[in-house]
């Protein structure tokens, strides 16, 4: 069997602060998504490529069912950002981010990290210690994103295959490749 695990420690760390489950800035509150949310999130997707969009349906259930660890980022012209995440069926201690979306109007401004920050700093998440996520070859905006995630929180990064394109048919889908920050070096978030 062959280990095509690559390991590497991040570069130089960023000083941890922690943030709230509201969090203002730029014209962006930070909130747990609902239902009501997920008709907009499907068009926030959709007009962030190359995600793949899912149902409407999707991000009902991710909204209801999943709420405690997706978070949405609501602007001005309504929502900036999304992530999706859920931990994953015996890893308590993973909390796996399956979508980070965030609106053209809202780039550059670190969105991205601030919602992670924000998932990552939930009560409800304190025994969180990696993070698990996947990410195509070519999307350098979110390698970088959690390349400086990963040196915000002064975490090691790991990127081993996962989903080779084959297991996506005829789809034409890159191959996903894990990544895992971790362990997390969290400060007790704030009550």
């Amino acid at each position: 069997m062959i280990d095509d695990t690559e390991t590497y420690l991040s570069a130089q760390p960023d000083t941890v602060s922690g943030t709230s489950q509201t969090q203002t800035g730029h014209d962006t509150a930070l909130r747990l998504p609902n239902k009501a949310d997920a008709s907009a999130i499907h068009k926030l997707i959709e007009q962030c490529p190359p995600l793949d969009l899912n149902s409407i349906y999707t991000y009902l259930l991710l909204s209801e069912h999943f709420r405690q660890t997706c978070v949405l980022a609501d602007g001005p012209q309504g929502p900036d950002g999304f992530i999706s995440a859920y931990i994953p069926p015996g890893k308590p201690d993973v909390l796996f981010i399956w979508q980070v979306a965030v609106h053209e109007r809202a780039r550059g401004r670190s969105l991205g990290r601030r919602m992670l920050l924000d998932l990552l700093a939930r009560p409800q998440l304190a025994e969180i210690r990696y993070i698990e996520t996947t990410v195509g070859p070519d999307n350098a905006a979110s390698r970088g994103m959690f390349a400086g995630l990963a040196r915000h929180l002064q975490a090691d990064v790991s990127e081993s295959a996962f989903f080779d394109s084959h297991l996506f048919g005829d789809a034409g889908h890159d191959d996903e490749r894990l990544i895992r920050i971790g362990p997390l070096r969290l400060p007790p978030p704030d009550i």
